[in-house]
């Protein structure tokens, strides 16, 4: 199919990324990693590297003892702290990558042992930093924007926030980042960071293996060594160093002496769009809590304009009481002007049912059913559906009572039952065992899937995920099923994929991505998916310019183009300083030079032996080339 050609390539947007982004600091610069960077000396390594942005917006995590021996927020104390702390930075292996400017690059935590790739990491300090009870929603908007900046350059984020409000942060941004394909963890702490006993470093250290090395494309909240969703949230002390918990959803992963991942648990984006930031939040929201003899004039200020969206935090499963005929007419009225009232409940474990009358009474006036939402996860889901202004009245109501990025446990049909079949291979295995059962999955499941693909039956791939299946799951190579289709060329059972959610960021081990295989194949129409799902090129971009020079070289116009779509600059040099259009006029492609030519700003521009193209195409005798060129 045709396919027109972007306004402008990948590398152009994050070169224009890279220019807008503000320093970390005032005074300390801040160290960028570019994702294609052109510098040899800095992308060529053996060792596989991940990057993730940090954002530190305060809180005690970061704070440092001041003159007076007080912890106190320090502004730029954090990184240079950092630099001095071995079994947070590599200082060694930082001079070894980055040379004489280690001290200003970004840092680099120290190897751990089963994790495969290197992390580096940058840190972006607000000015000034944020105490979290000041946290407004301006402040949610600016941490969203800077991720969506940055979003191409890092494989991971983590921000580092106070606790009071960490998890109304979290659950605002896990519905603020539409269509997440990248780990965002916010993690903070109980006592800093630099102290001698603190949670602070595990804290730290956990949500950066885990953001740099596995693929949950969820906002989470990491403290005491459990992962979990941000938007199922709640802080239960302002003292144990496991201050918050997820009530109604086991942690996505544990941190022990391994990282145990229940990648059954993720929620994945399931269409096919790019990662996309909704800035507009509605602050005339608001948390109502019933109590017995609530006065009427209360409830009824609290209802007033100009309100328009509560959270009603009733009694038991959803209950207020019954024969209180004023207030039940108080939120009819409120209903009928358009405020959205949910109703969640003010247990921490369980969802609002309509099993007593009491709460029937409240559906019958409009009242929706918050299920088992959070009082943080239910506001912030307000704040966002009401600044949906493209959607009616009745949309928000129902994307309200919708399971947007699992912040509620709707009432579904029975499904097959997880694991029936593992659990039948199992029996003629004489396996009995959770850990073997878990075991036998991860094997059997990722060879029955790439099967099911290599037959491009989609029907076949849809059984086993019923039969509990992790369509994302990777084989012994950590490729997935969608790098297996987009190596075929299979468009249907690309789409299939990306639509349950199949992420187009992992690598495997040889660090090739769904999108390099789609390259390898020249499947252009697989490529414009990938890239409308989020897709873009990774690893050094002297790797790309050798690979546009190889297929100049073989006057593969139909690779270039692969190139292209996926977003890569095709005035892009190899280490050698050549380009795709020296290579084609070394070897006479005249049709190559008159495609690529558009794409450079200075065709005279030269190699490493002081040769351009027309130098090129002149020693060469190639007469056709020669007049591209001068013309």
């Amino acid at each position: 199919m045709d396919i027109p050609l972007p306004k402008a390539n990948g590398h152009e947007r994050l070169a224009s990324l890279d220019k807008s982004m503000p320093p970390a600091s005032p005074t300390l610069p801040s160290p960028t990693i570019r994702r294609n960077k052109s510098d040899g000396k800095l992308m060529a390594q053996d060792v596989k590297e991940a990057r993730v942005k940090v954002i530190y917006t305060g809180g005690t995590i970061g704070m440092v003892r001041n003159d007076r021996n007080v912890l106190a927020p320090i502004p730029n104390a954090l990184v240079r702290s950092i630099r001095k702390y071995p079994n947070i930075h590599d200082e060694d292996y930082a001079l070894r990558r980055f040379g004489a400017s280690a001290s200003m690059a970004p840092l680099v935590l120290p190897i751990v042992q089963g994790v495969d790739r290197r992390v580096i990491y940058q840190i972006t300090e607000y000015t000034p930093l944020l105490d979290s009870s000041n946290m407004t929603m301006n402040d949610w908007a600016r941490i969203a924007s800077d991720i969506q900046q940055s979003y191409e350059f890092f494989d991971g984020f983590v921000v580092l926030h106070g606790t009071d409000t960490l998890s109304y942060t979290a659950s605002a941004l896990s519905f603020m980042l539409e269509n997440l394909g990248k780990t965002v963890i916010i993690t903070g702490s109980q006592i800093p960071i630099f102290e001698t006993r603190t949670d602070g470093k595990d804290n730290f250290t956990s949500a950066l293996i885990i953001a740099g090395n596995y693929i949950i494309p969820e906002v989470c909240i990491f403290f005491g060594h459990k992962l979990m969703r941000g938007n199922r949230t709640v802080k239960v002390s302002s003292s144990a160093l496991d201050a918050f918990d997820s009530p109604n959803v086991p942690p996505l992963a544990r941190i022990g002496i391994d990282v145990n991942v229940d990648y059954r648990l993720i929620f994945r984006p399931c269409s096919i769009e790019r990662f996309r930031v909704h800035l507009n939040l509605d602050e005339n929201v608001g948390l109502l809590r019933i109590f017995p003899s609530i006065s009427h004039s209360t409830f009824r200020a609290f209802l007033a304009p100009p309100i328009r969206g509560v959270v009603l935090q009733s009694f038991g499963s959803g209950n207020i009481p019954s024969n209180r005929t004023d207030l039940i007419d108080e939120l009819h009225a409120a209903s009928q002007r358009g405020v959205i009232i949910i109703n969640c409940t003010q247990c921490p474990n369980g969802t609002v049912a309509e099993i007593y009358d009491t709460g029937k009474v409240l559906f019958d006036v409009g009242v929706i059913p918050g299920f088992d939402m959070t009082p943080e996860a239910a506001l912030s889901k307000l704040a966002y559906v009401i600044g949906k202004e493209e959607w009616s009245l009745e949309v928000k109501k129902q994307m309200m009572q919708s399971n947007l990025r699992g912040e509620l446990t709707s009432l579904k049909a029975a499904k097959m039952e997880d694991y029936d079949l593992v659990d039948a291979v199992a029996r003629s295995l004489h396996l009995s065992s959770p850990q073997e059962l878990d075991q036998l999955g991860e094997t059997l499941f990722p060879a029955m899937i790439n099967a099911a693909v290599a037959e491009g039956d989609p029907k076949k791939i849809n059984n086993l995920k019923a039969y509990g299946a992790d369509l994302s799951g990777t084989n012994h190579d950590q490729r997935t099923a969608l790098h297996l289709a987009c190596q075929l060329g299979n468009v249907e059972i690309v789409k299939y994929l990306l639509q349950n959610g199949v992420s187009v960021h992992v690598r495997d081990r040889y660090d090739r991505t769904p999108l390099l295989e789609a390259v390898a194949t020249d499947s252009h129409e697989i490529i414009q998916l990938l890239i409308n799902c989020g897709a873009h090129l990774t690893g050094s971009s002297r790797a790309v310019g050798e690979q546009l020079c190889a297929a100049a070289a073989r006057g593969s116009m139909v690779r270039l183009m692969s190139y292209q779509y996926a977003g890569a600059d095709l005035a892009q040099s190899d280490p050698s300083g050549r380009t795709a259009l020296h290579v084609a006029a070394l070897h006479g492609f005249p049709e190559v030079v008159q495609y690529v030519l558009p794409y450079f700003e200075n065709p005279n521009e030269k190699d490493m032996l002081g040769l351009t193209a027309l130098d090129y195409a002149e020693r060469g005798g190639h007469a056709s080339v020669i007049e591209a060129l001068k013309t």
